[in-house]
């Protein structure tokens, strides 16, 4: 089964009517002179985001997306009715490409703006317009224009406070069901996630998104078990969590562990390696506190960590819920740290009086 975070999709903007050639006829007027009017525009086609997606695998149906194409224009100068605009909706933080020229048309990110993707055509003109003194009749029309018509690429970069990193089998399905009302599909065996999911982690008044991404592997960032795709859906994330299962089934060395996903970071790309990244230390239930306690200080010591640490069991829920209120209070920090600049670049921006 492939990960959906890619469609290619074509998109056909609606044709503007043509301009209508008519003259007036009625009984007492024989020659009314030309009354054809104009056409309507084509529908254009428009990208809006919905948070209640999240992923792009409903474009695997459906491909080719047309809006309606103007009508066109008749006697007695009435216009054709325009084409209705069509407004697809997209996942929140869902990029879009022209996959013929590679450039990108917008970031569909939920600003309340929907991104036009591809324009309806001009709608046509009726000879009724060509009227002058030296043309009486005229027969000249203007037919509508075609609508834009484009190979569009989308990609999903999911759109989360708090990124789940880890190999497979690290407990971050079971983390998110603990935390969230998400419902990821849960089992002892790898790459049991193949899709990001979402969910909505609440303390108290407040609350922060959460995404448990597929697991990683050496040689991720290469493009090994799908590494590339699910790497950058952690692109966007404020902290990364990454877990690190105490017990693995096989005797592993943990600062291995540790280490192959960093490298996997710092080969895919320099930025998303240096975000904040805490170590979640996951089924400690597993083993007796001493031993958790003697594994965490070597572990520690051995990896030179000086980023917060949390002992949990996602099974349990034990140390869950001391996590996710030191994850609030810092995001709210963030948050704060981030309007703060904003309203100082604003501030340095403005001319002095």
């Amino acid at each position: 089964m492939n990960f959906v975070d890619e469609a290619i999709i074509r998109v056909t903007a609606g044709k503007g009517g043509n301009g209508a050639s008519s003259f007036l006829r009625e009984k007492f007027r024989p020659r009314g002179g030309p009354d054809g009017g104009d056409g309507g525009d084509g529908g254009s086609i428009y990208l809006v985001a919905d948070s209640g997606l999240n992923t792009l695998a409903d474009f695997r149906f459906t491909r080719h997306f047309r809006a309606r194409s103007g009508e066109p224009g008749s006697g007695r100068e009435c216009a054709g009715r325009s084409g209705e605009d069509l407004v697809i909706r997209v996942p929140l933080g869902t990029m879009v490409f022209d996959d013929e020229t590679g450039e990108l048309i917008g970031d569909v990110t939920g600003g309340g703006d929907p991104l036009l993707v591809a324009r309806g055509g001009a709608r046509g003109i009726g000879n009724a317009r060509f009227k002058s003194s030296v043309n009486q009749a005229p027969r000249k029309t203007i037919p509508g224009k075609p609508g834009d018509e484009r190979l569009l690429r989308l990609e999903l970069k999911v759109l989360a406070d708090v990124g789940l990193l880890g190999r497979p089998n690290a407990g971050k399905s079971t983390l998110l069901s603990a935390v969230s009302s998400a419902r990821p599909r849960v089992a002892d065996y790898p790459f049991t996630t193949l899709h990001p999911q979402l969910g909505v982690v609440d303390v108290g008044d407040a609350g922060f998104v959460m995404a448990d991404i597929p697991g990683l592997i050496a040689g991720a960032a290469h493009g090994v078990g799908l590494g590339i795709d699910f790497l950058k859906h952690l692109s966007r994330t404020r902290i990364l969590l990454h877990l690190v299962d105490v017990a693995p089934p096989e005797e592993e060395d943990l600062v291995v562990v540790v280490r192959e996903i960093e490298a996997e970071l710092v080969a895919f790309d320099e930025t998303l390696a240096g975000k904040e990244r805490w170590l979640v230390l996951n089924k400690c239930d597993v083993l007796p506190a001493e031993e958790v306690a003697e594994l965490r200080a070597d572990l520690l010591a051995r990896l030179g960590w000086d980023a917060p640490v949390y002992e949990i069991s996602a099974a349990t829920g034990e140390g869950c819920r001391d996590m996710t209120n030191a994850l609030m209070q810092r995001l709210i920090a963030l948050r704060e740290e981030a309007a703060e600049a904003v309203e100082a670049a604003a501030d340095s921006a403005e001319p002095e009086a």
